[in-house]
């Protein structure tokens, strides 16, 4: 890894929302995003965690400007691009990919494979001739795990995992310097989760690009990722070394993600510590003054009420935001 190629700051995305009747109702914010700042370096794997509506998608869907940011900026290799124009847009394009969730809904029924692949390709190296960019094509294909032969097969012809390495394949074939994976295993079986993201990080190794993934699931994130960090209610509570926050979780909430993983050994899952969370999040309509976590800690006293907790260094380049982490005792995983 290299030198920090995207740099976020302070990122906020808010959607005005109509509450109460239509003749007297008002507009309110839904902070989806709210105040996340981190960096990216190049060739590093960026996991992002955290139950669902705490912001993961919104945020990636931010960082590519695939939805308008209400506040902070995004900056490109020093450059912000929040205000960037369409042709400067279209540029950076090359460079940022994403690959979705939902690996049949995100290709077109329409279009074969071949040309569901090459479509970039048409829309940034047009002059390159039919010839070469089928070239291309059936290259990355081989690369994804796809037979080249199935080139003239459309979307509804493939699995679920060939459908997502359509989508793998068509993020990887302008050889981008980051790719947002936006849940991309999720709608997968367990075995073909391990194929694709074994795959993501063989191509990362390959291209030396860097990965922003985004997932439910901790056990995929502690396997791909260098760093992770934890969102709750649009904020960052946690962001540190992937072994240090899976051996020492520092926020309660990160502690309460841990403990749900489940271990294969019986006799250890049975022994190893609960956190229980009580409740529901709160709506990010109206979310609790101070620790937005507050409403479901149990370490939660008055000054979690009236102060929001600042990203605090708990040393390397480990931060967490919570008042009371220096006393509580964090559980090893």
């Amino acid at each position: 890894m290299t030198g920090v190629i995207l740099a976020v700051d302070d990122l906020k995305v808010h959607f005005p929302v109509r509450t109460g009747g239509v003749l007297i109702g008002q507009y309110r914010p839904l902070k989806a995003v709210d105040g996340v700042s981190f960096d990216l370096k190049a060739g590093e794997t960026l996991g992002i965690v955290g139950e669902s509506g705490c912001g993961k998608s919104t945020l990636g869907r931010a960082i590519l400007q695939l939805v308008a940011p209400t506040g902070g900026t995004v900056s490109w290799l020093g450059k912000s691009f929040c205000d960037a124009g369409a042709a400067d847009l279209h540029a950076l394009r090359r460079e940022m990919q994403v690959v979705f969730q939902d690996p049949l809904a995100s290709l077109d029924p329409r279009m074969t494979a071949g040309d569901i692949i090459a479509e970039p390709l048409w829309n940034f190296h047009g002059n390159l001739g039919r010839t070469e960019i089928d070239r291309r094509v059936r290259e990355m294909m081989d690369k994804v795990g796809l037979l080249p032969a199935m080139i003239n097969r459309y979307p509804h012809e493939f699995s679920g995992g060939q459908c997502q390495r359509i989508g793998v394949a068509r993020a990887m074939i302008l050889k981008p310097k980051l790719v947002v994976c936006d849940e991309p295993v999720s709608a997968l079986d367990v075995s073909i989760r391990a194929q694709v993201v074994n795959l993501l990080m063989a191509l990362q190794r390959e291209f030396g690009l860097a990965l922003i993934f985004i997932s439910h699931d901790l056990a995929v994130v502690r396997h791909i990722s260098h760093r992770v960090m934890v969102l709750y209610l649009g904020r960052v509570m946690e962001l540190a070394d992937r072994d240090a926050l899976y051996a020492m979780p520092r926020h309660p909430y990160t502690q309460a993600l841990m403990a749900a993983i489940p271990i294969p050994d019986p006799d250890r899952e049975r022994a190893k510590p609960r956190v229980i969370l009580s409740g529901d999040p709160p709506s990010p309509l109206d979310p609790p003054s101070g620790c937005v976590f507050r409403t479901r800690c149990p370490h939660a006293t008055a000054l979690c009420a009236d102060q929001t907790p600042m990203l605090e260094n708990t040393g390397a380049d480990n931060k967490v935001a919570c008042h009371h982490w220096r006393e509580m005792s964090p559980t090893s995983a």
